[in-house]
């Protein structure tokens, strides 16, 4: 008799052979098939069990003849003897037993593969292509700049891992973008705060790698961690990783450098809204402008090495393309100028930061190489005034506009923030701000209707922010709101003659041709500019510290000043003229907004064309601008 421990020990063993999987299950079966024609075999042939008229078979003829029974059922219809009837009719019950069984594990292993593939668990085998951990609004902006950018290359994929379901992904990517180009997106699900999860994604092979602000309250800990992971993985390439990081506070940045060092470039999303609307209201249309320099659809921003420019200077240097336009110079260390003086001399060392349709097109074709720039001085600064701010509506980046706000205005000034969302007591209480220049209150006003929009008088202010509610609502209601809010305040200023600046902030692109009838003076879509910073910083390692120049009160800024300060007005000129003149005033030139030209005319966003070719004709006219970067 065997002891108890030896059964269990044998039963033990038997289910964790069970727990193995099909391929177990088909094993045993395999196992007692074989066991049973054997037997079989065996006692036809050692009994002489045979069919009628036979003679005696060896064991291989009944190996063989039970096989063929177990196989199929309906082999034995033509058997004689009762027998040799018999012991097949037995072989050929198991037979049905053991195939009913192998039919239902490979069935349900089948099933059980298919599922697996659809929940995204397997590795990606791509090379040279571009990853997407985490997802949120802005992903499907982010995924259409990549495809654009990848026009001209072969066989470009998108790998995207997210905690989401695959089928989900793949379901939401198709509804809402209808052409993919010669792009494939591949979705993975995952943790991308997982090593082993991230390892799905090939990071190994990428080309480069976006990390988006998932849509939770710990966000920003997810990225850094992302981060750490990619970057510290014991099995990780040798090669530079090319890392684009969305983070949302300010003070998750220093953590995130020191984690991802000179591999990871930052964008400080609710930083870079703020930034964008408050010197929007500066300079309506900017945001256009913005658009112009981050979309891969026209001019974009290159570091490159120009050799032949050693010897020459800054001005020479801006003067040397034709169909560019130089605004900068990047050291050997990475240091990035943006505006420098013109006689400042060029050296073998430095690339050169500049604008150009694509980076074949960045030739050394200008005519006026040695040209002489005169020195007119610096534009006069304007000191600042107090000015009347509203702000309608609330969300997380409403306290660093109010801040970024405060950097412009001339001491009195007055902000007031009008909502209605919870606890806005304590979140506007908790607002810093140079009190000797900004005061700040608040009304607590319902900015979906008119009586309560009315009772602030929004048109005594010099300037008012529409701010989607797209922290307590979803991106659609949140633009409905703030659709009603400036549909109420255009009726207003239909009825009213005084004139004030309007900025407003959209969550979702497609609904920026509905805003338009609002005669609003810019248009901040968050998402979309969010998207575009995100997308071409995975392809440009400078352009973190382009923008953060561009965006700094204490660096060059875009502004668009009037025409009639660079040329002469109603008459014949180009283009080059006023890149000239923007040299003889401490500035370089971007690009013009024609006004009364438009997306029609081919002209860019509302007229505003970025990098116009330098010997093109053109007559400026009142209302005309140049945009340039200045201090």
């Amino acid at each position: 008799m065997f002891r108890p421990e030896f059964i269990a020990r044998i039963r033990y063993e038997f289910d964790k052979t069970m727990a193995a999987g099909p391929i177990a299950l088909i094993g045993w079966l395999g196992l007692i098939s074989l066991a049973i024609i054997t037997v079989a075999g065996a006692v036809v042939s050692l009994f002489s069990i045979v069919p009628e008229g036979d003679e005696d078979i060896s064991f291989i003829e009944g190996f063989w003849a039970s096989l063929m029974r177990t196989l199929d059922s309906g082999t034995m219809g033509g058997d004689e003897g009762w027998g040799f009837r018999i012991v097949m009719l037995l072989v050929t019950l198991a037979g049905i037993f053991v195939v009913s069984a192998l039919i239902g594990v490979l069935s349900t292993g089948l099933d059980s593969k298919l599922e697996e593939l659809s929940k995204g668990k397997s590795k990606v085998l791509e090379k040279n292509h571009t990853i997407i951990f985490n997802w949120s609004e802005s992903i499907f902006d982010v995924i259409r700049e990549i495809v654009i950018a990848n026009e001209s290359s072969r066989k470009p994929r998108i790998v995207i891992m997210a905690d989401m379901d695959k089928v989900a992904m793949e379901e939401e990517i198709a509804d809402k973008i209808k052409d993919l180009k010669n792009t494939r997106v591949i979705c993975r699900s995952g943790d991308p705060t997982v090593l082993f999860d991230i390892g799905l994604a090939s990071p190994e092979t990428c080309r480069s790698v976006i990390i988006m602000s998932p849509e939770t309250d710990d966000a920003d800990p997810q990225v850094i961690k992302t981060i750490l992971a990619l970057v510290n993985d014991p099995d990780r390439r040798p090669d530079k990783f090319q890392i684009a990081a969305e983070l949302r506070e300010a003070e998750s940045v220093d953590l995130a450098r020191v984690v991802g060092g000179n591999e990871v470039q930052i964008v400080l999303a609710d930083d870079l809204i703020a930034r964008v609307m408050v010197q929007s209201t500066r300079e309506p249309g900017l945001s256009a402008v913005f658009v112009e320099l981050l979309d891969f659809d026209g001019c974009e921003i290159y570091v490159v090495e120009q050799p032949k420019l050693s010897g020459k200077s800054f001005g020479e240097a801006v003067m040397a393309y034709d169909t560019s336009s130089v605004i900068g110079v990047c050291s050997a260390e990475g240091v990035v100028s943006l505006n420098p003086p013109s006689n400042l001399p060029i050296t073998e060392d430095m690339s050169m930061v500049l604008i150009a349709e694509d980076d074949s097109t960045i030739l050394l074709d200008g005519k006026a190489t040695n040209v002489a720039i005169p020195s007119l001085g610096k534009a006069a600064a304007v000191l600042p005034k107090p000015e009347r701010t509203l702000i309608l509506g609330w969300n997380r980046r409403a306290p660093i506009i109010a801040s970024e706000l405060s950097r412009y205005v001339g001491p009195g000034s007055l902000l007031t923030i009008a909502a209605d969302v919870p606890e806005i007591e304590q979140a506007v209480a908790d607002i810093v701000v140079d009190s000797k220049n900004q005061k700040i209150e608040l009304k607590k006003v319902n900015t979906g209707r008119w009586a309560d929009i009315s009772s602030l008088d929004p048109l005594s202010y010099d300037q008012v922010l529409v701010l989607a509610h797209n922290d307590h609502m979803s991106a659609q209601a949140a633009d409905t709101r703030t659709l009603v809010s400036l549909l109420h305040l255009r009726k207003m200023k239909e009825t009213d003659d005084r004139n004030i600046s309007i900025v407003s902030e959209m969550v979702d692109v497609r609904n920026r041709t509905l805003a338009s009838v609002t005669n609003v003076n810019d248009f901040v879509v968050s998402n979309k500019l969010v998207s575009l910073m995100l997308a071409q910083a995975s392809e440009n390692e400078h352009l973190e510290a382009i923008f953060t120049d561009l965006l700094d009160d204490g660096g060059s800024e875009i502004s668009m000043r009037p025409a009639e300060n660079y040329v002469t007005l109603g008459q014949d000129t180009t283009y080059q003229e006023a890149v000239q003149a923007a040299l003889a005033r401490g500035e370089v030139a971007i690009g013009h907004h024609i006004l009364n030209q438009t997306e029609a005319d081919g002209i860019g966003q509302s007229g505003i064309i970025i990098n116009p070719i330098k010997s093109t004709a053109v007559r400026y006219n009142a209302g005309d601008r140049i945009i340039v970067l200045a201090e």
